[in-house]
This record gives structure tokens, sequence and C-alpha cells, in this order.
């Protein structure tokens, strides 16, 4: 009997060891989240494919669907055929001068023959006047047709220009009817489905990055001044009843203001009331699972 009461003795003390080295093993406790992405339709029309379902795995910027674009192309060929009827209407500026310009050439021939001609009084000046007066004649006029076609072919320039800016806006309409991931991560909800009208804003799925964990702890006032952000901790997540498997994390956002203990996390300090909350980022070896809890050590 003396033997059995000494053991169960011994039993209750290594019980009572473990549970208070259990208890203190980890500086504070929390919940492993993921950065989570509400994509969004940027398109107005019925969704023609959507092959997404929850749970799956999806990578960024490869299409999983599109939207009807078929306005959209129609719009963007009546476009490009007017542009091309506006730029045939453009004028080929030197051929249009071009007569008035060998007028000119021709007139200042005869402006240097008469001026000889003058010099040895084979002819009056009254002729070589006339001749000056036809050349700045021409000249005027030179100018002004220049102009005028000048500003035409520039009006029309612009007016082609404003419709590529619109052919531009329909293909950036386009390439966004095509239904992408902003980032790698798995489908947590689907709110979707292919037949159904789209609308722009309206949500269509919902992704989580789950490379990139994110672990939120509370910690009281007094561990408060052991951390900051930047420092490198260890992050233990549950492999089992009885197993932990370790992680080292990054702290990346700490409160600065307190907050009543949430019911469901243990901080170190039971007696202390208002806790800060505490964001440490995880890489995932894909062991770690949304919703999981977690413990740290600092």
């Amino acid at each position: 009997m003396r033997t059995i009461k000494a053991l169960s003795i011994l039993i209750i003390s290594f019980l009572l060891v473990a549970c208070g080295n259990k208890k203190g093993d980890y500086d504070a406790s929390g919940i492993f989240e993921t950065t989570e992405v509400i994509v969004s339709s940027e398109a107005n029309g019925k969704i023609l494919e959507l092959n997404l379902e929850e749970g799956q795995i999806v990578n960024p910027d490869v299409p999983m669907g599109y939207i009807d674009t078929t306005q959209l192309y129609l719009k963007k060929m009546q476009l490009l055929a007017s542009n091309q009827a506006v730029k045939s209407k453009q004028t080929d500026v030197p051929r249009q001068i071009a007569a008035i310009q060998q007028q000119i050439v021709t007139q200042k021939k005869e402006q240097a023959r008469f001026e000889n001609l003058v010099k040895s009084n084979a002819a009056n000046q009254k002729q070589l006047d006339d001749i000056n007066a036809q050349i700045l004649y021409l000249e005027k006029q030179l100018a002004a047709q220049t102009e005028v076609l000048m500003n035409s072919n520039r009006g029309i320039s612009e007016e082609s220009s404003s419709m590529q800016i619109q052919v531009a806006q329909l293909n950036d309409q386009i390439v966004k009817s095509v239904i992408k991931s902003p980032i790698k991560g798995t489908i947590l909800s689907k709110y979707a489905e292919q037949g159904e009208l789209a609308v722009q804003g309206k949500a269509l799925f919902k992704v989580g990055d789950i490379e990139n964990m994110i672990l939120r702890a509370y910690i009281s006032a007094s561990q408060l001044t052991q951390l900051k952000v930047g420092q490198t901790v260890q992050v233990f997540s549950d492999l089992g009843e009885a197993d932990r498997k370790e992680y080292s994390g990054t702290i990346e956002w700490i409160s600065d203001k307190a907050e009543f203990t949430p019911k469901t996390i243990q901080t170190r300090d039971e007696r202390a009331n208002l806790v800060y909350a505490v964001k440490i980022a995880v890489k995932n070896d894909g062991y770690i699972k949304r919703g999981m809890y977690g413990e740290i050590k600092f």
C-alpha cells in the first residue's frame, strides 16, 4: 500500500508539472486567417463561362471564365470602319498646292527676265510691277490654301484620334470581360453561376491567399513591450491532438488600441481585461488551414 501511495503521489506530481509547463509553453494564441479578395465583375453582360468551384486552387491572371462581349466587339468594328472613312478625307497638302507653287516659280523667272529688260530699257517698269503684284498675289493665295488644308487635316486627325481612344476603351472593356483571380489562392466562396447576368460591381467569387497566412493573436499590456513590428517569433500550429508544427513568423502589425479580451482567445495573463491585437505573417507549407488555432512564442 505504501508503494502504491508513493507511486500515485509521483504520478500526480508529474501531471501537475506537465500541466504547468504546458500552460507556459506559449505566450499567446490566435487563429490563422488569410488575405481575402472579393473579385467583382468589371463588365456588364451574360456570364458565358465560369470554371471555378469552392476549394479550387487558382493562379493569378489565368482566365477562369468570361462575360459576353459581342456588343462590344461589334461597336469596335463600327468605330474602326468609321475611322477609316474619316482618314480617307485627309488631303495631300503638297499635291494640292503644287500648281500654285509652280506658278510662283514661273512668275519669278519672268520677274528676273523683265528686271534685266528694264535695266536695258527694253521693257517698261509697269510690266515689271504687274509681275511683282502677281507673285505677291500667288504667295498669299498659297499661304491661305495651305492653312485651310492644314486645318482641315488637323480636324480630321483629331476626329480619328478620338475614335482610336474609343476603340482603346472598348479593348479595355473586352479585356476586363475575362474573369481572373488577382492572387494565387483558394476559392472560398462562389457568388455567381454560368448563364447569370453580371453587372459592374457584382461579386463573382472570393479567393484567399493560402501561401501567406496571418495569425491574429492577442497579447496583454505587459507583453506589449516585448514585441515590435518586423520582429521574428516562433509560431506553432496544430498537427493533431498532441502535436505541433513550428514555423517562423514575422510581426507585421501591432494594434495601437486596447480592446477587451475575446472570449475565444486565451492569453498568458488571464487577469488582464484589455489586450492588444497583433498580426503575424507566416509562410504556409500547405499544412496551415484557415480558421486553425495557433500559438506564438516570443
